[in-house]
């Protein structure tokens, strides 16, 4: 994206200089700390209720259970994974795959058509970051400007205690978050496990604990911003997905330059940009959206919040600092909802279906039913033939059944070894080995196809094709 766009090329040259480094390092690479201002107005207070919204999901959904499962499960240690209560195993990676290809398209086409929403509504880094721990930075430690002014002043009682409050905060904060984090990786009954019983029993889980309430401290504490822009490779990613169409959180150089200080009854014609800084000061990242876009806006529209306020002060229209596009700002159009969008719009919605579906329609039974290697045909007196068969059954359901097995639509019968029916545990595997045996008038090939029927009691679940080897007349 370009800069602001009528000033001239040597000012041009002098603003660009900011693209050298990131806006929270100094010129010797030396980083800045960013006090940010809290931001006011209707969109903070919107994504303040999109952040409640978050928490509620992000605490409430370990416990959410369907037929005893819970909603979400991530066991990884384990190779099984539980999305909308049903158990996906290393059979379904390929489900997993399709996921990780739409996710990357989903990107692609969602950055695209709309920038980094995302980022700055629901993207937990920015969310936990902005709108609780920075919250809770503001009530003990005081105002970003407050903040700024203790800076490099010497250490008092009550400036030692704040801060340690507020580390222990964060820390405690941490932990907590940590607890839930792990819960979808574990399940909360195991995390409850993990909190009642003896701590030797646990040490591995516990040092996970550990671990995820160290990395959220470090983070929320110290490393704050630099995981979006420094870490995080979106901010890069969009700089070749964006083009002049997309929604992007823009600054109206049009209206806004020529820029100067406000004056009732001034003379002098200028922009409605009284160059207060307020955009800057409430911003996470600390750049200047008057720059253009940069790889470090987050999308977060505190700027926009700040502009309006003083745009409100000043007796100015809002929206100096909006939603819009780079063609909505050259060409003074209002921001469209594009046949792209619309297109992109539709092709997320496909492809969202079709993961959907392949979510409802995967089977709860995966069975495998293959001939015994290395053996050929036996024959069964003088007027069959039989084959040996090993099956391996995975079970995702939450019940245990004896599974039965029926020639479909052949005269014949099926010995199980060992028994009749082969025993499949819940959310386990079974396995058992088989013999099918055929007339002799009904083989014709040296190689036939046969179906074989699982079955539970009465009710099919079902049918497996595979082949029968005969001999050869």
């Amino acid at each position: 994206m370009s800069s602001v766009g009528n000033i001239s090329s040597k000012e041009d040259r002098s603003q660009d200089s900011f693209r050298d480094r990131l806006s929270t390092m100094d010129a010797r690479g030396k980083r800045q700390w960013v006090y940010a201002q809290q931001p006011k107005g209707k969109l903070y207070n919107l994504r303040t209720l999109v952040s409640l919204f978050f928490f509620v999901l992000f605490v409430g959904l370990p416990f959410i259970h369907i037929d005893g499962r819970p909603l979400f499960l991530f066991n990884i240690p384990d190779a099984r994974f539980i999305l909308f209560g049903k158990v996906f195993w290393p059979q379904d990676f390929f489900i997993f795959g399709l996921t990780m290809v739409t996710f990357v398209i989903f990107v692609v086409l969602f950055t695209a058509a709309f920038g980094r929403l995302f980022c700055g509504w629901v993207c937990p880094q920015t969310v936990f970051m902005e709108m609780l721990f920075r919250r809770i930075e503001y009530a003990i430690e005081g105002s970003a400007s407050f903040q700024k002014l203790q800076k490099g002043k010497p250490w008092t009682t009550e400036r030692i205690v704040r801060r340690a409050c507020k580390h222990i905060v964060f820390y405690v904060l941490s932990f907590i978050i940590a607890n839930f984090f792990l819960a979808y990786f574990i399940g909360v009954k195991e995390l409850y496990k993990i909190i009642t019983e003896p701590v030797s029993e646990h040490i591995g889980s516990l040092l996970s604990l550990a671990l995820f309430s160290g990395v959220f401290y470090a983070v929320y504490a110290f490393f704050r911003e630099q995981a979006c822009t420094v870490v995080c490779p979106y901010g890069r990613l969009q700089g070749v997905l964006l083009d002049k169409n997309s929604v992007i959180v823009a600054y109206d150089y049009k209206r806004g330059e020529p820029r100067g200080k406000f004056k009732k009854n001034a003379t002098i014609e200028t922009g409605d940009c009284i160059d207060c800084m307020q955009c800057v000061k409430v911003c996470p990242t600390a750049i200047d959206i008057r720059h253009g876009t940069q790889m470090e806006c987050v999308g977060c529209t505190a700027c926009i919040d700040a502009c309006n306020a003083m745009m409100d002060a000043i007796g100015k229209p809002q929206g100096l600092i909006r939603y819009a596009s780079e063609n909505g700002i050259a060409n003074k159009e209002p921001l469209r909802y594009t046949t792209r969008m619309k297109l992109y719009t539709g092709l997320l919605a496909l492809l969202v279906i079709v993961l959907a579906a392949l979510l409802m329609t995967r089977k709860d039974i995966d069975t495998t039913i293959m001939r015994t290697p290395g053996m050929l045909y036996q024959e069964r007196g003088t007027d069959s033939v039989s084959n040996l068969y090993n099956i391996k059954v995975a079970n995702k359901t939450a019940e245990a059944f004896p599974l039965r097995l029926q020639l479909e639509g052949v005269p014949g019968r099926i010995e199980v070894v060992g028994g009749g029916s082969i025993s499949v545990k819940k959310e386990d595997e079974g396995s058992g080995t088989f013999f099918v045996v055929l007339p002799k008038q009904v083989v014709k090939e040296r190689k036939s196809a046969i179906r074989i029927g699982l079955y539970d009691g009465e009710r099919r679940i079902d049918v497996i094709k595979t082949n029968f080897l005969g001999p050869v007349e």
